[in-house]
C-alpha cells in the first residue's frame, strides 16, 4: 500500500484546511486509515481515524469538535477537515493505513503503512 498525502499549508489562526491521502496498492479501501501529526520538538501523535467501512471514527480530545475524519472508497482516498485552527495544530501532518478493519488503539506501532507528510503551519 502506497500513501499520498496533500493539502498542506499556511493558515491563519481560526482558518480551514483540508488534507487528503490517496492510497494505492491492494485491499486498501477494507484498511483501517489514520492520521498523524508530529509538531516541532515533540512526539508523532495519533490525530483521528476511521475504520475501514467508514462507520468509526475516533479523535484525540485536542482536535475533538474541530475536525472531521472521512472516507471515500470508491476514489481511495481519506480526508481531514481541519476547521477552527490553531497555532498549536502546527505540525508535520500524516496519514497511515493499518491492515485490519478495526483501528484499535489507534497506537503509531499498530500502523504499518505511511505517507510522506504534509506540512500544516498556523499563524497567530
Amino acid at each position: 500500500v502506497q500513501l499520498q498525502a496533500s493539502g498542506g499549508g499556511l493558515v491563519q489562526a481560526g482558518g480551514s484546511l483540508r488534507l487528503s491521502c490517496a492510497a494505492s496498492g491492494r485491499t486498501r479501501s477494507t484498511y483501517c486509515m489514520g492520521w498523524f501529526r508530529q509538531a516541532p520538538g515533540k512526539e508523532r501523535e495519533s490525530v483521528a481515524s476511521i475504520s475501514g467501512g467508514g462507520g468509526v471514527t475516533w479523535y484525540a480530545d485536542s482536535v475533538k469538535g474541530r475536525f472531521t475524519i472521512s472516507r471515500v472508497n470508491a476514489k481511495d482516498t481519506v480526508d481531514l477537515q481541519m476547521n477552527n485552527l490553531k497555532p498549536e495544530d502546527t505540525a508535520v501532518y500524516y496519514c497511515a493505513a493499518r491492515p485490519t478493519y478495526n483501528c484499535g488503539t489507534n497506537g503509531e506501532g499498530e500502523y504499518d503503512y505511511w505517507g510522506q507528510g504534509t506540512l500544516v503551519t498556523v499563524s497567530s
